[in-house]
């Protein structure tokens, strides 16, 4: 067991995720690394590193990945809900089955993680939610509709989280990025939104790196205990929409 206590992060294979747990191993933590890509996990190569195969969709798999991490390094100490997915589309033409699968995984998925740690939060009256949600949980833009209402979602269950975890010390933080260059566009099947979300992207003169998001969570997280920030909003400078 290291120092340092247990970071886990959803979602981890990719993206914010990946940056997230290159952060926090440089600063000597270990890991909790989940995602469905298993061999995506194994080949960052991080030590301390507990590697679950898991499916935020699968409550139980969660659970179990928690329980074996902490059997090994102590409890977790942040549970970064990253996990996500961005089926973007004109509401009126896009499949039913992508407003299933991004509730399922945005919505539940980010439920299901914080329920895996939140009891041991309390009964250690410390710990850490970190919540993805983006800057689409902030504002409304038309091919974005469920998209936009999971991300909402994130931020209503997060202000009710933080008031009800408050007086148990433990902290819950949203995250909003704008346009990150991640692999978020491999998810939008809607070619007529793909292009004007690369055009809008390339008018603005690109994303910004995940390491910047990376790093802003792991300065928040390195507060005191006692302090918040309750919201990252982070976005490229020319993003104003």
């Amino acid at each position: 067991m290291t120092s340092k206590p247990l970071i886990a992060i959803t979602g981890a294979s990719s993206g914010i995720g990946e940056a997230t747990a290159r952060a926090f191993s440089a600063a000597g933590h270990p890991l909790l690394l989940m995602a469905r890509r298993l061999d995506r996990l194994a080949a960052l190569g991080l030590p301390n590193a507990v590697l679950k195969k898991v499916d935020v969709r699968d409550r139980t798999a969660i659970a179990d990945a928690v329980r074996d991490a902490e059997a090994i390094h102590g409890p977790v100490d942040m549970m970064f809900a990253n996990a996500g997915i961005a089926r973007l589309g004109d509401i009126a033409k896009q499949p039913p089955e992508e407003w299933d699968e991004m509730i399922d995984i945005n919505a539940k998925g980010v439920m299901n993680s914080v329920h895996a740690v939140l009891n041991g939060m309390i009964a250690r009256k410390t710990g850490t939610l970190m919540m993805m949600s983006s800057i689409a949980g902030r504002k409304v833009y038309p091919d974005h509709t469920v998209y936009c209402g999971t991300k909402y979602f994130v931020h209503a269950i997060s202000e009710s989280l933080r008031a009800y975890l408050a007086p148990h010390d433990v902290r819950v933080i949203v995250l909003s990025p704008g346009i990150i260059d991640t692999e978020v566009l491999d998810h939008v099947k809607d070619e007529t939104t793909l292009a004007n979300y690369k055009a809008n992207k390339a008018a603005i003169g690109g994303g910004i790196s995940a390491d910047i998001v990376a790093q802003r969570i792991l300065d928040a997280y390195q507060l005191p205990q006692r302090a918040i920030v309750q919201e990252i909003v982070i976005t490229p400078t020319r993003q104003t929409y």
